[in-house]
């Protein structure tokens, strides 16, 4: 299974409210999308079932285009899988970031597994039909699939189960986060956990005396 490089933590963080959600999907969704995504802020289970449909509705697009010779379609297809991805990895987050806050998400969950398993089938049908220029898109197409299966893993996974894996990412990265922090503050070379070493103080000047070298002072 596939893991993000980026603590889940801070993606949590960018993706859970619907104006950022909706400002990051600007990107691989339509302005129409995007209004429906927004719509289905408050609601994980709508907003699940709506992002199966957009994935479905990508995987549609991308038969067509592969039905039918034309020139330049690769460019298309290639946007499309990219976009189609990225469609499956707001799912895996919107889904997680739920659980994470003891939302109930069994009714979303289950539209996203059911279109995932038809989605993985028929992507697969794509790649061994070999298309005359699937070599243009073969690598996004790959992804497609595999972020596909592994999406389709975690949405068949006991959901108590998935929390507590969510859960357990969650304390780690926080961890990260903190061991980051407390380095970041650190001085430049030294050990982790040592203490900085005391500063070096100059010696205090003696005050002025207009008495010559040797000379006593007068009791």
């Amino acid at each position: 299974m596939r893991r993000n490089s980026i603590p889940r933590q801070i993606l949590w963080i960018l993706l859970s409210s619907a104006a950022l959600d909706a400002q990051a999907a600007r990107d691989f969704l339509t302005a129409d999308e995007v209004d429906q995504v927004r719509l289905t802020a408050q609601d994980p289970n709508a907003r699940l079932t709506l992002y199966s449909t957009l994935a479905r509705l990508r995987v549609d697009m991308l038969k067509q285009a592969i039905a039918k010779e034309k020139a330049g379609r690769s460019g298309f297809i290639h946007q499309t899988l990219e976009d189609y991805t990225k469609i499956i990895e707001a799912i895996d987050t919107v889904a997680d970031d739920a659980l994470k806050r003891g939302t109930i998400i069994t009714e979303g969950i289950s539209a996203v597994a059911e279109a995932e398993r038809r989605l993985v089938v028929e992507l697969k049908m794509i790649e061994e039909s070999e298309p005359s220029d699937i070599e243009r898109y073969k690598f996004a197409l790959t992804t497609a699939i595999e972020t596909t299966q592994d999406s389709l893993e975690l949405s068949e996974q006991d959901l108590a189960e998935r929390k507590k894996d969510v859960a357990h990412r969650d304390a780690q990265d926080r961890k990260q986060i903190q061991e980051l922090g407390k380095l970041a503050g650190e001085k430049p070379g030294a050990k982790s956990g040592e203490k900085p070493a005391p500063t070096e103080t100059k010696p205090a000047r003696k005050a002025p005396t207009l008495r010559r070298k040797g000379e006593q002072p007068k009791p």
